[in-house]
């Protein structure tokens, strides 16, 4: 059960495959890579714009507190002056955290700093990928589709694409009915000439009638060939009286035949 379970668990996968194969379209697939490599490219980005964002706040939390401790130290140098050396001390130990501060504050900026040219240095490189991608893209795209109009036209050049097919198919169809319809006519037609069929339309002649007319368009023949050689024999008497003997020769000219004279 479970060899047959796999066999069709692999057929059913080798059927998907297929199917996908044909609905897949290269050049969806390239807009489609396109189009992520777009959104990374965006989000790296923005990461660039995080990163310089906070890298700005430091630098204004630095600046402030760099002012503060300014204001510490004059503070200071203002209580010594007037001899208050406690107030003096106690502006330098504020001074002194505030310093710890921006210590701390610089080594982030820094970090920050490294961090953004980095992600700067990573969006300039993808954003090279992306352009020749784009160009490689749009490349195999013209090439694709050359080569699917050459396709389709050398298919319909010779016939083995579906619409040339299809047209193919109703011409080879027509002949064949034609020839058959041809072929049916043919045969009715030596049917009734043979007298196998009637002819219910009344046009057609009998077998005894049609006899008749052979015979009499041969003696037609007969009678015209006759004419044509006293035409061609005696002139316009003989012409007459081939015409009226229906071709046959006269007595007189028959004794004349079977006794000759001979002149001395």
């Amino acid at each position: 059960m479970s060899g047959v379970m796999k066999r069709m668990g692999m057929i059913f996968r080798a059927k998907a495959n297929k199917a996908l194969d044909r609905a897949e379209d290269p050049r969806e697939t390239l807009d489609y890579s396109y189009q992520k490599q777009l959104e990374l490219l965006q989000k790296v980005r923005r990461g660039v714009a995080d990163v310089a964002t906070s890298r700005k706040r430091l630098e204004l939390q630095l600046n402030q507190l760099q002012g503060q401790s300014s204001k510490l130290e004059d503070q200071g140098r203002k209580a010594l002056a007037l001899g208050r050396e406690d107030l003096a001390r106690e502006a330098l130990s504020r001074r002194a955290a505030l310093q710890q501060q921006v210590s701390d504050l610089e080594v982030q900026h820094q970090t920050l700093q490294g961090e953004e040219e980095k992600l700067t240095l990573a969006a300039q490189r993808l954003q090279a990928k992306v352009d020749a991608f784009r160009t490689k893209k749009e490349t195999i795209k013209a090439t694709y589709t050359a080569a699917q109009a050459q396709t389709r036209i050398a298919e319909s050049f010779s016939g083995i694409s579906e619409e040339m097919s299809d047209v193919g198919l109703a011409i080879q169809r027509a002949e064949d009915k034609t020839a058959q319809l041809q072929a049916r006519a043919g045969a009715i037609d030596e049917l009734l000439a043979s007298g196998a069929l009637d002819d219910q339309s009344g046009l057609a002649k009998d077998d005894i009638q049609a006899e008749l007319d052979r015979l009499s368009g041969g003696t037609d023949v007969e009678l015209e060939l006759q004419r044509m050689k006293a035409e061609l024999a005696g002139g316009p008497s003989a012409q007459q009286q081939a015409l009226e003997g229906g071709g046959e020769a006269a007595p007189q000219d028959r004794d004349q035949q079977s006794h000759p004279r001979f002149e001395k």
